[in-house]
């Protein structure tokens, strides 16, 4: 299969979304059509007309761009190699194609997740005291174990959402897309759990 890069931000191909017949479903069908058969110049054609929507759906949930430019890599080496296995019964080109891309996107997110909860469980067991800068109203002086106990009181949701978000770094929306929630349930959790954290640590309000 013939080497393809990931678009770099502003430089992308046309707008698969854009009018003219250039990205008519029609063609990119015909296009996935005869990369299946092992068109390179037919793959090319199709990742120029596709790719800036592709790597515009994986950089919202990863909201890297190296990682997005990445994971956009792997999208078209999927779709060079499941080609023959598209039916106009699954929807358009397009519709297929953002589809496999939301799920690499969400496979790379859950990749790192189990490190990331690792690391958060070292961090409250071992490494040092809880940071003012982890939970706002969580004081320096509060140890590890208290934090670890805290926890503890938390419903599994509460606990997820918050060691996500505020050890794993990763901003709200990411983290319902991880734990496949609403974003407002995923919101509503982190902060009943820091309130009810807050509660269990005696922290003054």
């Amino acid at each position: 299969m013939m080497s393809v890069p990931p678009p770099p931000p502003g430089e992308q191909g046309s707008d698969p979304g854009g009018s003219g017949a250039a990205t008519a479903a029609g063609e990119l069908v015909d296009l996935l059509r005869r990369s299946a058969r092992g068109h390179e110049d037919a793959f090319a054609t199709l990742y120029d007309r596709t790719s800036a929507r592709i790597y515009g759906i994986v950089l919202r949930v990863l909201r890297s761009p190296e990682q997005a430019a990445e994971v956009t890599q792997e999208v078209y080496v999927e779709v060079w190699r499941q080609a023959a296995r598209y039916s106009p019964e699954k929807g358009s080109v397009l519709a297929w194609m953002a589809t496999m891309a939301h799920r690499r996107a969400i496979d790379r997110v859950r990749s790192v997740s189990s490190e990331t909860a690792r690391d958060a469980r070292y961090a409250l067991e071992v490494a040092a005291p809880a940071q003012d800068h982890v939970w706002t109203g969580v004081e320096q002086r509060l140890d590890v174990e208290r934090v670890r106990r805290g926890l503890t009181t938390l419903t599994g949701i509460q606990r997820e959402a918050i060691v996500l978000s505020y050890f794993g770094g990763y901003s709200q929306s990411q983290v319902a897309a991880l734990l496949d929630l609403p974003l407002g349930t995923v919101k509503t959790r982190i902060r009943d759990g820091l309130i009810r954290l807050r509660d269990a640590l005696g922290v003054e309000r």
